[in-house]
């Protein structure tokens, strides 16, 4: 293997085992000045959910998403996917502490979310560079979308002041172009947020 491509290798797999340490990661994850390019009512107003549909949020890190998509006036099932066991953990406490019996914490594995049912919506914010074989991950988490779900994916782009190094970002098309190896077709894309792109994907059959 060239020594530029065995370099690449290795600072993606460092990346990929990159542990976060829920205390910590809190401080930036929830800091309250992050709603204001964040847009969280705006990107849950967008998913235009149901009362009793359910949701999946895969890689649900310290629960920014999945405690206001509890809160929603949908009020749906979310289950709090992550891989690291203490981020679980951490979202399982804050689930009983803020008394949000509609929350479920999922121990991710690197190949799964491991949910425990279909859902009507995943969505996947920032974590698109953390799945390594995303074909495959992608075909067997089809297998967790009810029939007419919708998978939505917000991530970092080019250029954005804050987020991974800008190798580990990827382009609104190359991102649908590899989502169409594992079966899905676009569906809608979504521009008010400043630093990440917004695409809403369903299965194309």
């Amino acid at each position: 293997m060239p020594i530029l491509c065995l370099l690449a290798a290795l600072m993606f797999q460092q990346h990929m085992e990159h542990k976060f340490d829920p205390l910590e990661s809190a401080k930036s994850f929830d800091d309250p000045a992050r709603d204001a390019w964040q847009k969280p009512s705006e990107v849950i107003a967008a998913l235009n959910l149901k009362p009793g549909q359910s949701v999946a949020d895969i890689g649900a890190g310290t629960g920014y998403f999945t405690v206001r998509l509890a809160k929603s006036p949908a009020a749906p099932r979310v289950y709090a996917s992550d891989l690291e066991p203490g981020m679980v953990d951490y979202l399982r406490k804050r689930a009983a502490h803020e008394k949000l019996a509609n929350i479920t914490a999922v121990q991710a594995s690197a190949s799964s979310p491991n949910l425990p049912e279909p859902v009507d919506v995943i969505l996947i914010v920032n974590t698109w560079h953390h799945i390594a074989d995303r074909e495959t991950y992608f075909k067997t988490l089809a297998k967790s979308l009810k029939p007419g779900g919708r998978l939505a994916i917000i991530d970092y782009v080019k250029g954005a002041p804050m987020g991974p190094p800008e190798h580990f970002r990827f382009a609104p098309a190359q991102i649908r172009a590899d989502l169409k190896k594992s079966g899905y077709k676009p569906a809608a894309e979504l521009t008010f947020l400043p630093n990440q792109q917004f695409q809403i994907f369903t299965l194309a059959k």
